[in-house]
Protein backbone atom coordinates (compact mmCIF):
# COMPACT_ATOMS: atom_id res chain seq x y z
CA UNK A 1 0.00 0.00 0.00
CA UNK A 2 2.88 2.53 -0.02
CA UNK A 3 2.89 2.62 -3.60
CA UNK A 4 -0.64 3.39 -3.83
CA UNK A 5 -0.06 6.23 -0.77
CA UNK A 6 2.96 7.40 -2.96
CA UNK A 7 0.53 7.64 -6.44
CA UNK A 8 -2.21 8.88 -4.09
CA UNK A 9 0.30 11.98 -3.49
CA UNK A 10 1.59 12.73 -6.73
CA UNK A 11 -1.95 12.69 -8.61
CA UNK A 12 -3.26 14.96 -5.34
CA UNK A 13 -0.26 17.37 -6.72
CA UNK A 14 -0.85 17.42 -10.11
CA UNK A 15 -4.27 17.96 -9.48
CA UNK A 16 -4.01 20.82 -6.82
CA UNK A 17 -0.75 22.17 -8.46
CA UNK A 18 1.02 22.47 -4.89
CA UNK A 19 2.68 20.36 -2.71
CA UNK A 20 0.89 22.72 -0.13
CA UNK A 21 -2.56 22.32 -1.62
CA UNK A 22 -2.69 18.50 -2.04
CA UNK A 23 -1.17 17.79 1.80
CA UNK A 24 -4.38 19.83 2.99
CA UNK A 25 -6.40 17.95 0.86
CA UNK A 26 -4.63 14.67 2.09
CA UNK A 27 -4.52 15.83 5.56
CA UNK A 28 -0.62 15.27 5.95
CA UNK A 29 2.45 17.39 5.98
CA UNK A 30 3.71 18.76 2.53
CA UNK A 31 6.79 17.03 3.86
CA UNK A 32 5.00 13.86 3.92
CA UNK A 33 3.87 14.71 0.15
CA UNK A 34 7.29 15.67 -0.92
CA UNK A 35 8.69 12.43 0.67
CA UNK A 36 6.26 10.30 -1.34
CA UNK A 37 6.73 11.78 -4.42
CA UNK A 38 10.35 11.67 -4.11
CA UNK A 39 10.30 7.79 -3.18
CA UNK A 40 7.99 7.41 -6.48
CA UNK A 41 10.34 8.96 -8.64
CA UNK A 42 13.29 7.05 -7.18
CA UNK A 43 11.47 4.08 -8.21
CA UNK A 44 10.41 5.10 -11.67
CA UNK A 45 14.47 6.34 -12.17
CA UNK A 46 13.37 9.66 -13.58
CA UNK A 47 11.68 12.64 -12.63
CA UNK A 48 7.99 13.58 -12.94
CA UNK A 49 7.60 16.66 -11.49
CA UNK A 50 9.87 19.73 -11.83
CA UNK A 51 9.96 22.13 -8.73
CA UNK A 52 9.91 25.70 -8.34
CA UNK A 53 9.27 27.93 -5.72
CA UNK A 54 6.24 29.17 -6.98
CA UNK A 55 5.03 26.42 -9.53
CA UNK A 56 5.28 23.06 -10.15
CA UNK A 57 5.66 21.64 -13.92
CA UNK A 58 5.60 18.27 -15.32
CA UNK A 59 7.86 16.37 -17.04
CA UNK A 60 7.15 14.17 -20.30
CA UNK A 61 7.38 10.94 -18.09
CA UNK A 62 5.83 13.00 -15.43
CA UNK A 63 2.63 14.02 -17.83
CA UNK A 64 2.06 10.31 -18.78
CA UNK A 65 2.62 8.90 -15.50
CA UNK A 66 -0.19 11.04 -14.63
CA UNK A 67 -2.88 10.10 -17.19
CA UNK A 68 -2.09 6.73 -16.34
CA UNK A 69 -2.39 6.56 -12.63
CA UNK A 70 -5.13 9.27 -12.26
CA UNK A 71 -7.47 6.72 -14.06
CA UNK A 72 -5.85 3.80 -12.11
CA UNK A 73 -6.79 5.58 -8.74
CA UNK A 74 -10.59 6.34 -9.71
CA UNK A 75 -10.96 2.84 -10.27
CA UNK A 76 -9.43 2.21 -7.32
CA UNK A 77 -12.16 4.84 -5.36
CA UNK A 78 -14.95 3.58 -7.28
CA UNK A 79 -13.92 0.10 -6.19
CA UNK A 80 -13.95 1.38 -2.07
CA UNK A 81 -17.67 3.17 -3.02
CA UNK A 82 -19.06 0.08 -4.63
CA UNK A 83 -17.56 -2.61 -2.08
CA UNK A 84 -19.50 0.29 0.71
CA UNK A 85 -22.68 0.57 -0.96
CA UNK A 86 -22.99 -2.78 -1.35
CA UNK A 87 -22.39 -3.47 2.76
CA UNK A 88 -25.26 -0.61 3.24
CA UNK A 89 -27.56 -1.91 -0.18
CA UNK A 90 -26.02 -5.98 0.08
CA UNK A 91 -27.56 -7.68 -3.48
CA UNK A 92 -27.13 -11.69 -4.23
CA UNK A 93 -28.22 -14.84 -3.56
CA UNK A 94 -28.87 -16.11 -0.28
CA UNK A 95 -29.62 -20.14 -0.35
CA UNK A 96 -31.56 -21.15 2.74
CA UNK A 97 -32.39 -24.34 4.15
CA UNK A 98 -34.98 -25.59 7.03
CA UNK A 99 -36.91 -28.58 8.14
CA UNK A 100 -39.90 -29.03 6.10
CA UNK A 101 -42.60 -28.34 8.63
CA UNK A 102 -41.10 -25.76 10.74
CA UNK A 103 -40.12 -23.93 7.44
CA UNK A 104 -43.55 -24.33 5.91
CA UNK A 105 -45.36 -22.76 9.12
CA UNK A 106 -42.78 -20.23 10.64
CA UNK A 107 -39.92 -19.33 8.36
CA UNK A 108 -41.51 -18.95 4.70
CA UNK A 109 -44.52 -16.86 5.99
CA UNK A 110 -42.24 -14.43 7.38
CA UNK A 111 -39.61 -14.18 4.63
CA UNK A 112 -41.89 -12.04 2.34
CA UNK A 113 -41.70 -8.64 4.47
CA UNK A 114 -37.53 -9.34 4.77
CA UNK A 115 -38.13 -9.80 0.48
CA UNK A 116 -40.12 -5.68 0.89
CA UNK A 117 -37.35 -4.46 2.75
CA UNK A 118 -34.29 -5.46 0.52
CA UNK A 119 -35.75 -6.11 -2.56
CA UNK A 120 -32.49 -6.40 -4.18
CA UNK A 121 -31.49 -9.78 -2.84
CA UNK A 122 -33.03 -13.05 -4.24
CA UNK A 123 -33.97 -15.89 -1.78
CA UNK A 124 -33.73 -19.96 -2.05
CA UNK A 125 -35.60 -21.64 0.19
CA UNK A 126 -35.29 -25.38 0.04
CA UNK A 127 -37.66 -27.45 2.83
CA UNK A 128 -35.98 -30.94 3.79
CA UNK A 129 -36.07 -32.72 6.96
CA UNK A 130 -32.79 -34.49 5.21
CA UNK A 131 -29.43 -32.61 6.95
CA UNK A 132 -28.01 -30.87 3.68
CA UNK A 133 -24.12 -30.22 3.65
CA UNK A 134 -23.96 -26.81 3.62
CA UNK A 135 -20.17 -26.36 2.02
CA UNK A 136 -20.87 -29.41 -0.49
CA UNK A 137 -24.26 -28.25 -1.85
CA UNK A 138 -23.62 -24.63 -1.36
CA UNK A 139 -26.06 -23.15 0.82
CA UNK A 140 -25.41 -20.09 2.67
CA UNK A 141 -27.58 -20.65 5.99
CA UNK A 142 -29.38 -23.84 7.72
CA UNK A 143 -31.98 -23.55 10.03
CA UNK A 144 -31.66 -26.69 12.55
CA UNK A 145 -33.89 -27.67 15.56
CA UNK A 146 -32.59 -28.99 18.56
CA UNK A 147 -29.17 -29.60 19.85
CA UNK A 148 -26.48 -29.03 17.68
CA UNK A 149 -23.82 -31.37 16.68
CA UNK A 150 -20.15 -30.40 17.42
CA UNK A 151 -19.21 -28.88 13.40
CA UNK A 152 -16.71 -26.30 11.81
CA UNK A 153 -20.23 -24.39 11.48
CA UNK A 154 -20.87 -21.20 13.11
CA UNK A 155 -24.49 -20.75 14.66
CA UNK A 156 -26.65 -18.11 16.57
CA UNK A 157 -29.86 -19.17 18.61
CA UNK A 158 -32.75 -18.05 16.64
CA UNK A 159 -35.07 -18.98 19.72
CA UNK A 160 -35.67 -21.51 22.42
CA UNK A 161 -37.11 -24.79 22.05
CA UNK A 162 -39.35 -27.11 24.62
CA UNK A 163 -39.97 -31.00 23.87
CA UNK A 164 -42.73 -32.39 25.46
CA UNK A 165 -43.40 -35.64 26.32
CA UNK A 166 -47.23 -36.16 26.01
CA UNK A 167 -49.81 -38.23 25.22
CA UNK A 168 -54.00 -38.06 25.04
CA UNK A 169 -56.65 -38.08 27.19
CA UNK A 170 -57.88 -41.54 25.82
CA UNK A 171 -54.36 -43.42 25.68
CA UNK A 172 -54.03 -42.37 29.56
CA UNK A 173 -57.41 -43.66 30.02
CA UNK A 174 -55.92 -47.03 28.75
CA UNK A 175 -52.35 -47.07 30.22
CA UNK A 176 -50.93 -45.54 33.40
CA UNK A 177 -48.74 -42.21 33.11
CA UNK A 178 -45.63 -42.68 33.46
CA UNK A 179 -43.82 -41.52 35.98
CA UNK A 180 -39.90 -42.18 35.80
CA UNK A 181 -37.91 -42.58 32.64
CA UNK A 182 -37.66 -46.42 33.05
CA UNK A 183 -41.64 -46.19 32.98
CA UNK A 184 -41.37 -45.68 29.39
CA UNK A 185 -40.57 -49.01 28.00
CA UNK A 186 -43.75 -50.10 28.90
CA UNK A 187 -45.62 -47.60 26.20
CA UNK A 188 -46.17 -47.56 22.79
CA UNK A 189 -43.56 -44.73 21.61
CA UNK A 190 -43.93 -43.27 18.06
CA UNK A 191 -40.98 -41.78 17.19
CA UNK A 192 -39.71 -39.71 14.24
CA UNK A 193 -36.87 -39.32 12.36
CA UNK A 194 -34.77 -40.09 15.44
CA UNK A 195 -34.90 -43.01 17.72
CA UNK A 196 -34.30 -41.82 20.58
CA UNK A 197 -35.27 -39.33 23.21
CA UNK A 198 -33.23 -36.59 25.10
CA UNK A 199 -33.65 -35.61 28.46
CA UNK A 200 -32.13 -34.42 32.08
CA UNK A 201 -31.64 -36.80 34.80
CA UNK A 202 -29.67 -35.55 37.65
CA UNK A 203 -28.37 -32.85 36.08
CA UNK A 204 -27.32 -34.78 33.41
CA UNK A 205 -27.62 -35.36 29.57
CA UNK A 206 -29.37 -38.54 28.75
CA UNK A 207 -30.23 -40.08 25.75
CA UNK A 208 -32.66 -42.99 26.12
CA UNK A 209 -33.40 -45.43 22.93
CA UNK A 210 -37.76 -45.71 22.72
CA UNK A 211 -39.72 -48.15 20.62
CA UNK A 212 -43.26 -48.47 19.15
CA UNK A 213 -45.32 -49.64 16.22
CA UNK A 214 -45.37 -46.68 14.48
CA UNK A 215 -42.43 -44.11 13.01
CA UNK A 216 -42.64 -41.24 10.66
CA UNK A 217 -40.44 -38.46 9.32
CA UNK A 218 -43.39 -36.28 9.46
CA UNK A 219 -44.21 -34.69 12.90
CA UNK A 220 -47.59 -33.84 11.89
CA UNK A 221 -48.11 -37.11 11.39
CA UNK A 222 -46.62 -38.12 14.60
CA UNK A 223 -49.11 -35.71 16.10
CA UNK A 224 -51.77 -36.94 14.84
CA UNK A 225 -51.05 -40.71 15.94
CA UNK A 226 -50.87 -39.10 19.64
CA UNK A 227 -54.44 -37.42 19.08
CA UNK A 228 -55.47 -40.62 17.79
CA UNK A 229 -54.35 -42.29 21.10
CA UNK A 230 -52.19 -44.70 19.35
CA UNK A 231 -49.00 -43.97 21.98
CA UNK A 232 -47.06 -41.29 23.84
CA UNK A 233 -44.38 -39.21 21.72
CA UNK A 234 -41.98 -36.59 22.52
CA UNK A 235 -43.12 -33.30 20.19
CA UNK A 236 -41.31 -29.72 20.09
CA UNK A 237 -43.62 -27.05 21.21
CA UNK A 238 -44.35 -25.59 18.10
CA UNK A 239 -46.48 -28.44 17.51
CA UNK A 240 -48.26 -29.47 20.83
CA UNK A 241 -48.53 -26.04 23.06
CA UNK A 242 -51.92 -26.01 21.49
CA UNK A 243 -52.93 -28.94 22.02
CA UNK A 244 -51.72 -28.99 25.62
CA UNK A 245 -53.47 -25.68 26.67
CA UNK A 246 -56.65 -26.98 25.17
CA UNK A 247 -57.10 -30.25 27.20
CA UNK A 248 -56.39 -32.49 23.80
CA UNK A 249 -53.00 -33.64 24.96
CA UNK A 250 -51.23 -33.72 28.30
CA UNK A 251 -47.32 -33.63 28.94
CA UNK A 252 -45.43 -35.77 31.10
CA UNK A 253 -42.14 -36.09 32.58
CA UNK A 254 -42.20 -32.61 32.71
CA UNK A 255 -39.34 -32.48 35.11
CA UNK A 256 -37.18 -34.69 32.91
CA UNK A 257 -36.99 -32.05 30.11
CA UNK A 258 -34.08 -30.80 28.63
CA UNK A 259 -32.91 -27.28 28.95
CA UNK A 260 -30.85 -26.75 26.00
CA UNK A 261 -32.31 -27.41 22.96
CA UNK A 262 -33.20 -24.81 20.88
CA UNK A 263 -33.77 -23.29 17.06
CA UNK A 264 -30.43 -22.46 15.34
CA UNK A 265 -29.15 -20.19 12.49
CA UNK A 266 -26.31 -22.16 11.16
CA UNK A 267 -23.87 -21.26 8.29
CA UNK A 268 -20.24 -22.33 7.58
CA UNK A 269 -17.10 -19.97 8.27
CA UNK A 270 -16.40 -18.55 5.04
CA UNK A 271 -19.94 -16.73 4.60
CA UNK A 272 -19.85 -15.23 8.19
CA UNK A 273 -18.96 -12.02 6.38
CA UNK A 274 -21.66 -12.01 4.17
CA UNK A 275 -23.83 -8.33 4.60
CA UNK A 276 -26.88 -9.91 3.05
CA UNK A 277 -26.62 -13.06 5.29
CA UNK A 278 -26.21 -10.95 8.63
CA UNK A 279 -29.17 -9.29 7.36
CA UNK A 280 -31.50 -11.79 7.30
CA UNK A 281 -29.91 -13.75 10.28
CA UNK A 282 -30.55 -10.67 12.12
CA UNK A 283 -34.46 -9.93 10.70
CA UNK A 284 -34.99 -13.61 12.11
CA UNK A 285 -33.68 -13.27 15.26
CA UNK A 286 -35.85 -10.23 15.52
CA UNK A 287 -39.15 -11.50 14.67
CA UNK A 288 -38.81 -14.93 16.67
CA UNK A 289 -37.64 -12.58 19.85
CA UNK A 290 -40.55 -10.28 19.88
CA UNK A 291 -42.85 -13.28 19.73
CA UNK A 292 -42.81 -17.27 19.19
CA UNK A 293 -44.75 -17.68 15.66
CA UNK A 294 -46.65 -20.39 17.52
Amino acid sequence: MRRWDAIEAYVEVVRQGSFSAAAEKLGVSASHISRRVAELESHLGTPLIYRTTRSIRLSEAGEQYFEQCSQLLHGFLSAEEQISRAQEQPTGLLRVTCAATFGERFVAPMLPAFMRRYPQLEIELHLSNRRVDLIGEGYDLAIRLGRLQDSSLLARRLCDRREYVCASPDYLQRHPMPHTLNELSQHNCLVGTSGSWLFQEQGQRRELRVSGNWRSNSGPAVLAAVEAGLGIAQLPDYYVEPQLASGRLVSMLDSYRYPHSGVWLVYPKVRQQLPRLKLLCDFLIERFSSEKPW
